[in-house]
């Protein structure tokens, strides 16, 4: 299952929760920003490699992780090399696979519970601009959740594209995906406003 935690005693796991998520954004906007290359990828595609063996993730774990996301990223390697060219195209796509992996990572190597009570601690001081640090978390939660969610409906579509004998047609991939979530949004959305968190 996707960034399901995977308890441990290693370097990883012991880094309190706040840090990871620190280092984890700080990474993916090292990568973000440095990546000016196609093949500058593979040194951090290395280093998160080097990362899942510090955390001592089995490589079916590792995998688990990247898999239910690689046809979006196809799809975006499509797209952007259409509208671009094939380095920014390899750019774009290795940059979020790298982002994909090390978030997953982190996931992995620490409980959801720990992440919420960092980012509400971190939140707190949004309270003085009438910002609720429990909402903050509630985001959070949502996205966590909404990672697997996604990944579901890529899998449920491209097996229905299959079953129906399409070929590869990013409208018949992307479509169904993007009107799926969208479904699922606003019956996420009926259901929080009908326990009261509706702004």
């Amino acid at each position: 299952m996707f960034a399901t935690y995977q308890p441990g005693d290693s370097l990883l796991h012991r880094l309190p929760a706040g840090l990871k998520i620190l280092l984890v954004c700080v990474l993916i906007l090292a990568v973000s920003l440095s990546v000016q290359e196609a093949w500058q990828v593979v040194p951090a595609l290395g280093l998160a490699a080097v990362l899942y063996a510090i955390g001592r993730i089995r490589p079916r774990a590792a995998w688990d992780q990247v898999r239910p996301v690689l046809p979006m990223l196809v799809a975006i390697l499509v797209l952007q090399w259409i509208v671009a060219d094939l380095d920014t195209a390899l750019r774009v796509s290795g940059a979020l696979l790298v982002a994909v992996a090390v978030a997953g990572l982190v996931a992995l190597t620490t409980k959801v519970s720990d992440m919420l009570d960092a980012v509400t601690r971190a939140a707190q001081p949004l309270r003085h601009i009438g910002v609720s640090p429990d909402r903050v978390a509630l985001v959070l939660v949502l996205t966590i959740r909404a990672i697997p969610l996604l990944a579901r409906q890529l899998r449920q579509v491209t097996e229905a594209r299959k079953a129906r004998g399409l070929g590869m047609s990013i409208r018949a991939l992307v479509v169904p995906t993007v009107l799926g979530a969208l479904t699922t949004a606003d019956q996420l959305g009926d259901a929080l406003a009908a326990r009261g968190v509706d702004d």
